[in-house]
């Protein structure tokens, strides 16, 4: 089952289970607002579930599906999540959207492939004790926490995890690691969507550029490895081939290496813990001259230190930071508020947002709909 599935994500999923050919059977696909191409997906696939949240948008689906139930409205692909029998989930909707049908696939012990960040940085307290009450597995999809992933395969166990020293996720830079605050103040949309290796939707390419994307999967790896904030480092890698790695006690590092292609990630979480012949470009050792690494700039990328921020206060501060960049990135791209405005937002919400502890779902979505709605007044304002 793949939520997410007209995206940069859900599109190389698919990708890959073509690749897979028999191994996987699609059951449910579900998209925001893209009915044209959801429709092409579902008939390609045969997928017996179908959800759209854009009711508005049914009218170039429906009727077109023979034999596929369709889920519409904002509820319609947690409706999906509990309606179809599957066994792998596939969370790839950008955003807190997607955060109510993962936590039902939980419920139902499937297996997650998680290539949304927001559900761990908004719910994590409430994702991890879900998991180890129904024995679901969680295999990351992002390439970074797919990386770590590999590299802790080495590392198994209670005892053999406190070898682990730290972890350091890669970051590009995206396009404006050599620009100065007032360049990244004034960008555009267009030069903030500029992504100078990745090709990816436009939320994240901007998340990439404020150096947002990288906040978020601080606090996801917290999550993800069980790990503080002092044992969580981020390095700029403008080759995007080193994807991340671990440093243990004894001074040993592993890394996962490979092209900036998010299809070999994607059927390593599919196939996991085997693997299979892969889709993507192999690595090309002889053209590679060179790997660039330098510490990030946090003064012209503040966003990675609201990420620590969040792990230290905990609580619905997670939620929050997400909502309120989720906002304020739209606003960005409806051209109502400056590049330069979209993280000083993020920070003036958690300012004024107060954490609470998260005890169910609806404390996480109180805390993000307050983010939203505080963007919102001060953009207004």
């Amino acid at each position: 089952m793949l939520l997410g599935s007209t995206g940069s994500i859900g599109v190389n999923t698919l990708r890959v289970v073509d690749n897979l050919g028999n191994d996987f059977d699609v059951v449910g696909l579900a998209a925001g607002r893209n009915a044209q191409l959801l429709g092409e997906q579902a008939r390609r696939f045969n997928a017996s579930h179908v959800a759209l949240a854009a009711e508005a948008h049914a009218g170039a689906i429906r009727g077109e599906l023979n034999g596929t139930r369709l889920h519409l409205g904002a509820d319609a692909a947690r409706e999906m999540v509990e309606a179809a029998d599957a066994d792998v989930l596939v969370a790839a909707v950008v955003g807190a959207a997607g955060l109510p049908a993962t936590l039902a696939a939980i419920r139902k012990g499937m297996m997650i492939a998680l290539a949304n960040k927001e559900t761990l940085v908004a719910a994590g307290e409430l994702v991890n004790p879900l998991m180890r009450q129904h024995g679901t597995t969680l295999v990351p999809v992002d390439s970074e926490h797919s990386a770590i992933f590999q590299c802790l395969q080495t590392a198994n166990g209670a005892e053999q995890r406190k070898t682990v020293k730290r972890i350091v996720l890669t970051a590009s830079g995206g396009p404006f690691r050599k620009a100065t605050r007032k360049q990244i103040e004034r960008a555009t949309v267009a030069e903030a969507l500029n992504h100078p290796t990745w090709d990816m939707g436009p939320k994240i390419t901007i998340d990439s550029a404020t150096m947002m994307n990288k906040a978020l999967e601080i606090i996801e790896a917290h999550w993800l490895f069980d790990l503080a904030a002092d044992e969580i480092d981020v390095i700029i890698h403008p080759q995007s081939v080193v994807h991340s790695f671990v440093e243990f006690t004894d001074h040993s590092v592993l890394a996962q290496l490979g092209p900036p292609d998010m299809k070999t990630p994607i059927q390593y979480a599919l196939t996991y813990p085997d693997r299979s012949p892969g889709c993507s470009d192999p690595m090309d050792w002889a053209t590679l001259s060179s790997l660039e690494f330098e510490p990030p700039d946090h003064e012209r990328f503040p966003s990675l230190g609201l990420a620590y921020r969040v792990i230290e206060t905990g609580g619905t501060s997670g939620a929050v930071m997400n909502a309120a960049n989720e906002a304020a990135v739209e606003a960005f791209l409806g051209e109502r508020i400056r590049f330069g405005g979209i993280v000083p937002l993020v920070a003036e919400a958690m300012d004024a947002i107060k954490p609470r502890p998260v005890t169910d779902l609806d404390t996480v979505l109180e805390a993000d709909r307050a983010a939203r709605a505080f963007v919102r007044d001060r953009i207004d304002r």
